[in-house]
């Protein structure tokens, strides 16, 4: 059949009404740890033109398995688009075979929770107007990483909230800064805002990248990457010898080369010391404090944690393998 048919913007719906020709991509994700077990999901929109996510929503869920909290990500991520423009056409992209498969209409729907699921999700918006594709695990990285800020939160005891300080151009409003309204609860917007010179303002000097050399990118990759991701960095690229993390607004680079010079990394040379990132609440700067264990760091100045940095300060200071320090620093 031709994608035409089943993904006509000059449609119309079963109403009669025609469709704004606007489109917009969803992401979504879930996950279980214990498949049954703590679940949860994470959904954003997508603006296909620019890149730029303009919402995205978590979720905790309590226990489910890992097929009904895909489910729930996607009808979560339909209802944010839906939000955003009722006749929009939608590319739904997602890492669940399954998921995709079924609401394509491939695949039987056997399981009757996910039949539930299914037929919110295609109530939500006109099925003609939604187009779903399976894409790898590494390209869901946005939604993955919501999911398990949601599963982290809610094993915590803890609301998921937006990392709002994670970078430059978090806004709370779903629609745009336009629309003059404000987010929905466990929902944030990502919007940017018009350059300074745009503006007729003079450049606020603010930083536009930061590059961190290492001897060992696979290993800063595993441990400062994955650190990023969890504040709000996203993955952008990925070369032979580097990666980068963040947005146009502001990124980091791991890089390593030939032109690196010998030597182990000391934080204590002249030089920059270490980075400090806006981490949320005390309980998420905890959560993710430990959850870092496992991924390569170890807590420094253990017996001062943690308020090494002084009485009125909390915050994390941690050390990777290679010596990098990163301290996460709670509102």
């Amino acid at each position: 059949m031709d994608e035409r048919q089943l993904f006509d913007t000059a449609g119309t719906d079963d109403d009669g009404s025609a469709g704004t020709g606007r489109r917009l991509i969803v992401e979504a994700d879930g996950g279980s740890r214990g498949n049954p077990g703590h679940a949860g999901y994470g959904a954003l929109v997508r603006d296909p033109e620019t890149g730029r996510i303009l919402v995205e929503k978590a979720a905790y869920i309590g226990k489910a398995s890992n097929n009904v909290a895909e489910y729930t990500g996607l009808v979560a991520g339909l209802e944010l688009a839906r939000e955003i423009d009722p006749r929009a056409s939608v590319h739904v992209k997602m890492d669940s075979k399954l998921v995709v498969e079924q609401m394509s209409g491939r695949w039987k729907i056997k399981h009757a929770d996910m039949r539930v699921l299914a037929e919110k999700a295609r109530k939500v918006l006109a099925p003609r107007r939604v187009r779903y594709e399976w894409i790898p695990r590494e390209r869901n990285k946005d939604a993955d990483r919501l999911s398990n800020e949601a599963m982290d939160a809610g094993m915590a005891g803890v609301d998921w909230a937006p990392r709002n300080a994670s970078a430059a151009d978090r806004r709370r409003d779903p629609e745009s800064a336009a629309t003059g309204g404000t987010a929905a609860p466990g929902t944030t917007s990502v919007t940017g805002a018009a350059p300074a010179a745009e503006q007729g303002q003079r450049p606020t000097g603010s930083l536009h990248h930061v590059e961190v050399w290492t001897a060992d990118l696979p290993g800063a990759q595993a441990s400062l990457g994955w650190l990023l991701e969890r504040l709000g960095f996203p993955q952008r690229n990925a070369w032979g010898g580097g990666a980068s993390y963040g947005s146009d607004t502001f990124y980091l680079v791991l890089e390593s080369g030939p032109d690196l010079a010998p030597g182990g990394h000391e934080r204590r040379r002249p030089g920059v010391n270490h980075l400090a990132f806006r981490a949320g609440s005390r309980a998420d700067v905890d959560l993710l404090a430990r959850r870092a264990s496992s991924h390569g760091w170890t807590l420094l100045f253990a017996d001062r944690h943690p308020f090494a940095g002084g009485a009125g300060h909390y915050a994390a200071y941690l050390e990777n393998a290679e010596g990098f320090e990163v301290e996460l620093v709670a509102d």
